[in-house]
């Protein structure tokens, strides 16, 4: 399975009482596929504001998701979390809407051992025929998978794929050089992403990608082709959107600086749920400011 170059890890919308807009989630996937060039779909991460999403509106965005984007994409579905059998339940009820792939997160709060990491993502992985992709982030999830455990990863055969959002550049060379023949590295940060393309990463899951996705595709294109000038000339023109959206005055957590830039480009995604709140109107000039 190969997921391609450019994914966004897309948002999910709601309407004025918080519930998931299914309508506006169609329209957003057309917009990233046809105008940002997309070659797949991360739903339910992160930046889709899985820690307040039921279950029941997980799986319902894992079945629209697939159906709407009928093959002109990829679909991976976030089924990770802290609970190894319900991580399992959701991937298998992924696998039965249609995804093409699975990102699993490491487990946040408990903690468990580099052992415990290796039998949870073994676990899930042997659960279903979807590949899946790694999420290592660990200053969200407190807990690092070493090169050790990801090279060990590597070698179950449905675990096709990391995604690491970090800046230990000596960790990605190391995986690269050890883990297994075609095990594919991507980057979690925008602005890392030509930088670890340049060590032999496959590409980037983005969030800078929902309003800068066809110029970012055209800077990996560039690199690919090698033409490393004109994809460090594009990395220049992006990096204040690829920094400003993670850097917003106050620091506002992602997806709440996205999600306004997708309203002011005509995409309304609504708010978000608590603990999370939408950005103010400082943060919200900021952020317009970015877009020119």
């Amino acid at each position: 399975m190969d997921f391609g170059r450019l994914i966004t890890a897309m948002v999910t919308p709601f309407d004025e009482q918080l519930q998931v807009d299914y309508k506006q989630f169609a329209r957003i996937i057309d917009y990233l596929i046809t105008e940002q060039r997309n070659d797949a779909l991360v739903v339910t991460g992160t930046t889709g504001e899985s820690p307040t999403l039921t279950d029941e509106e997980k799986v319902r965005l894992f079945e629209l998701a697939a159906k709407h984007a009928d093959g002109r994409c990829k679909i991976i579905a976030g089924t990770g979390s802290n609970d190894t059998a319900h991580s399992i339940h959701l991937t298998r009820e992924a696998e039965k809407a249609g995804a093409d792939g699975i990102l699993l997160v490491a487990p946040y709060y408990n903690r468990p051992s580099q052992e415990g990491l290796y039998q949870h993502f073994k676990a899930i992985a042997e659960s279903t025929r979807l590949p899946v992709m790694l999420y290592n982030i660990p200053s969200r999830t407190g807990i690092q998978l070493s090169v050790d455990l990801t090279v060990r990863l590597s070698e179950v055969p449905n675990i096709v794929a990391t995604k690491e959002a970090h800046n230990d550049f000596d960790h990605i060379s190391q995986i690269l050089a050890k883990a297994r023949p075609g095990f594919q590295v991507y980057s979690g940060d925008d602005s890392l992403t030509l930088p670890m393309m340049s060590l032999g990463a496959r590409g980037v899951v983005s969030v800078a990608s929902h309003v800068r996705g066809a110029r970012m595709k055209d800077m990996i294109d560039a690199f690919v082709n090698g033409d490393v000038r004109t994809a460090a000339s594009i990395h220049a023109e992006l990096f204040p959107v690829f920094h400003g959206l993670f850097n917003c005055p106050h620091r506002v957590p992602n997806p709440a600086p996205v999600k306004h830039a997708l309203k002011l480009l005509g995409y309304d995604a609504g708010g978000l749920r608590l603990p999370l709140v939408p950005v103010n109107e400082e943060e919200g000039r900021f952020i317009a400011a970015l877009l020119k």
